[in-house]
């Protein structure tokens, strides 16, 4: 039996409005839907390598692999035989130092005394040459009106050049002990900087001395760990890795067409793939400034030949929100699907 013409019409019509209404959400845009998802997500934390900043040979290894440690906790020690010896040795010429600068000291003092013995000396050749020219010129006289003799006027001018040649050696001695002074306290700057520089030598030493013993940067959990009693290392080669499972965060590789929508501070759906059945809650912290093949060595852009178009993923950084039992059990590295609440 044939339908009415107006069920045919009907028909036809719902037929036209599912088929319309198929085609526009098939080609919608991805990042129009309110609910963003990506199974290319993963447990991060920001975990800190322990190594040492000098070599030698490991003597105490103090913590085991997967141990909780707290920050500025003892981890390992190396042999500090060398560098204690390194630290006497500077102390010894920090010493020698101040004694240098303690006997310059000493003569910079005695110095003094020197000078005042010459200023004394300059004075009394000043007095005996002020004599001598007043009896040369008492036997001049006396030698002219005849009273004195050629003989002691001679005697006279004899004593007159001794006691100026006198005073010129008292001035000499003199300027030479005052002299003395500046060289004297030349060496003793000079030997100050030898105290500085013996302290710096000293100080780094002493520094050295404490890098044998290897503390925590941070608190968390000892994973790596390649640390063992009697092995040779070097400096800045890992010990260990110290990573903060009290820290951890998401990070969801999302791809470059669903992040249209995406904003900081957006509620996000965390299932972990180890926890099955555990939803946890997340906020959006931040979009990573690049993708991941933008820091690649050799760039993927093919800019000759033949171009297939490639989507690529951009990090979308996730904040756990706190306080949440099942993250205790989270491990960096654990595979998460999240979902972001772009309606929010």
């Amino acid at each position: 039996m044939a339908l009415p013409r107006k069920a045919r019409i009907v028909g036809a019509a719902l037929l036209l409005t599912v088929a319309i209404g198929g085609v526009l959400y098939l080609n919608r845009p991805e990042s129009s839907g309110s609910l963003q998802s990506t199974d290319d997500a993963y447990v991060q934390a920001d975990f800190t390598t322990v190594a040492p900043q000098v070599s030698g040979t490991i003597d105490k290894v103090l913590v085991e692999e997967n141990q909780p440690v707290r920050k500025g906790q003892l981890l390992a020690t190396i042999d500090d035989g060398d560098f204690v010896v390194a630290v006497d040795a500077a102390g010894a010429q920090v010493a020698g130092a101040r004694a240098s600068i303690a006997s310059l000291q000493a003569h910079l003092v005695q110095q003094q005394t020197a000078i005042r013995q010459a200023q004394a000396a300059v004075a009394a050749n000043e007095a005996a040459l002020k004599l001598a020219r007043a009896n040369r010129t008492r036997y001049r006289n006396l030698a002219t009106d005849g009273s004195g003799t050629v003989q002691a006027l001679q005697q006279a001018e004899a004593q007159l050049a001794i006691q100026t040649a006198s005073r010129e050696k008292s001035l000499a001695s003199l300027q030479s002990a005052r002299q003395q002074v500046d060289v004297l306290t030349a060496d003793l700057e000079k030997a100050r900087a030898a105290l500085a520089l013996a302290r710096a030598a000293q100080a780094a030493a002493q520094l050295k001395l404490s890098y044998t013993r290897i503390t925590a940067a941070i608190g968390g959990t000892v994973g790596q760990k390649a640390a063992r009693v009697g092995s040779f290392v070097n400096a800045g080669k890992p010990l260990l890795a110290i990573v903060p499972l009290d820290a951890v965060y998401v990070t969801g590789n999302y791809r470059e067409t669903q992040l249209a929508r995406v904003r900081a501070g957006q509620a996000v759906d965390i299932e972990v793939d180890a926890l099955p059945g555990q939803m946890l809650e997340g906020t959006v912290e931040s979009l990573g400034p690049a993708s991941g093949a933008s820091y690649s060595a050799i760039a993927p852009h093919n800019a000759t030949g033949n171009f297939t178009k490639i989507v690529q993923r951009l990090p979308v950084r996730i904040r756990l929100e706190p306080r949440q039992p099942a993250m205790a059990r989270l491990r960096v590295g654990m595979s998460v699907t999240t979902t972001i609440h772009t309606d929010d």
